[in-house]
């Protein structure tokens, strides 16, 4: 495009650039302000040259390109030409993509992992030491979403907020804090599963108390000693961890930034991930060779074996170590991968929470029976109403009659159990009359426990 003059300049820019023609030497084009950008004194005949505007009516250009202007003998040309002065595309790098998978996935986890916790909490006949477990699990997921987003808001807001370095180290402890207890609560459900299905016989004398140590009371103690550690040594400002850079000002949070001394808290998680990988070898194992020794079809058997595997697999949080180390260079596939990790990493929560509440038969049933003995209730109670407005000689049916309509089942045995196995199937005999049972799978291998117990696949 060509543009002689523009509106919204002040005339202090004008009276500065007219302010270059004193002493003009012969054969110039004198100084000379288009309205965009001031012409210096240009010998005649010549085609001058100067950068583009970087900004016009609140639009951004891109000011690495050129703009001319010819001078001819003793005068200007009547336009500049602006053709090479085109709209600046704001550009989006790896990381910015990278975070934003990051913030979607876990915004969606988020969601869900709350609903999960809640149902858990809010069912009582659910409570029981596996559930237990998980739930645990599922809230340090939620306060690694948490803190991540509240980490990414501080480094996107550090030009508006004030150098707090206390308010930043808090911030960042807790992040890492709530990390390791994340991995630390998924060692505990491979322990529990592990003392449960290859230990059968010492898997009781385990009790809340201990996984409750291992799962926030060890992470809290390699976090300690990482502060002190951290109070002692200068960092360098550079790439935040999941992909989180900080942009200008924001380095004065030097907490965020990585050192050698993270090696603290990053081992211990690392050696829990490679505990839980041999109690998913063994656990497979001793399920494998369970389900050879059952009279069962050889392609069931890899069925069985398979969907085991696959949702034991984000449980133990397997999926942190496919991702683990990862190509640097700035090829296609380092792109595909980072932004594979970023969405495995994010979701891994929602999986866990999906598997392990909303498609848990056990759930399912609890759910449906509680909603069920809800519209029961309003049945029961609106016919009652309107039994008794409609005749004064027509009374309500007695009491003993409606609680023999009405009559509340036992609760499942299995809800008081600390010994129940993985949630991918219910036993026949852990659900009280009122479910129905024909819905349920039957899909049991014989454990090699005294008692007789039985493990799903």
């Amino acid at each position: 495009m060509t543009l002689d003059s523009a509106d919204g300049v002040g005339d202090n820019v004008s009276e500065e650039c007219l302010e270059k023609n004193f002493n003009l030497s012969l054969n110039f084009c004198p100084a000379y302000f288009d309205g965009l950008l001031c012409w210096d004194p240009t010998p005649w005949n010549t085609l001058a040259v100067q950068k583009c505007f970087s900004e016009f009516h609140g639009v951004q250009y891109d000011n690495t390109q050129n703009a001319s202007r010819l001078c001819l003998e003793g005068e200007w040309h009547n336009y500049s030409n602006y053709a090479n002065c085109t709209e600046r595309i704001a550009n989006v790098s790896p990381t910015d993509v990278s975070s934003l998978i990051y913030l979607t996935g876990y915004s969606i986890s988020l969601a869900v992992l709350s609903l999960a916790v809640f149902v858990f909490l809010y069912f009582k006949d659910l409570r029981c030491l596996r559930n237990t477990i998980h739930t645990n699990l599922m809230t340090t997921y939620i306060l690694s979403a948490c803190s991540w987003m509240l980490n990414l808001a501080l480094q996107n807001w550090s030009d508006e907020l004030p150098s707090d370095q206390t308010s930043c180290m808090i911030l960042v402890i807790c992040m890492h804090y709530f990390y390791l207890t994340n991995f630390f609560w998924m060692l505990v459900e491979g322990l529990y599963l592990y003392m449960l299905v290859v230990e059968t016989f010492t898997a009781e004398n385990i009790k809340l108390k201990v996984y409750t140590s291992i799962g926030w009371g060890a992470p809290a103690i390699f976090i300690t000693i990482w502060v002190i550690a951290r109070c002692f040594v200068t960092v360098v400002p550079s790439t935040g961890p999941d992909g989180l850079t900080l942009p200008g000002d924001a380095k004065m949070c030097t907490w965020i930034h990585e050192h050698q001394v993270d090696w603290i808290h990053k081992a211990p998680a690392l050696i829990g991930l490679a505990l839980n990988l041999f109690f998913l070898i063994r656990i497979m194992w001793v399920l494998i060779t369970k389900l050879r020794s059952a009279n069962t079809l050889e392609t069931e058997q890899y069925r069985k074996a398979t969907k085991a595997l696959l949702v034991l697999i984000p449980l133990l949080g397997i999926t942190n170590l496919l991702v683990l180390c990862g190509p640097s260079d700035d090829s296609w596939f380092a792109y595909a991968f980072d932004y594979s990790r970023a969405l495995m990493l994010s979701t891994q929560g929602f999986t866990v929470a999906l598997f392990y509440c909303f498609m848990n038969t056990e759930v399912r049933h609890a759910i449906r029976y509680h909603v069920e003995r809800w519209k029961t209730g309003r049945t029961i109670g609106g016919g009652r109403r309107r039994g008794a407005s409609y005749s004064k000689d027509w009374s309500p049916r007695s009491r003993t009659e409606s609680i023999r309509l009405y009559s509340q089942p036992s609760k499942r045995e299995s809800a008081a159990s600390e010994t129940t196995t993985t949630t991918l199937l219910v036993p026949r005999t852990s659900l009280a009359p009122h479910y129905d049972t024909k819905h349920l799978h039957a899909d049991y291998i014989t454990s090699g426990s005294a008692s007789g117990e039985q493990s799903p696949v």
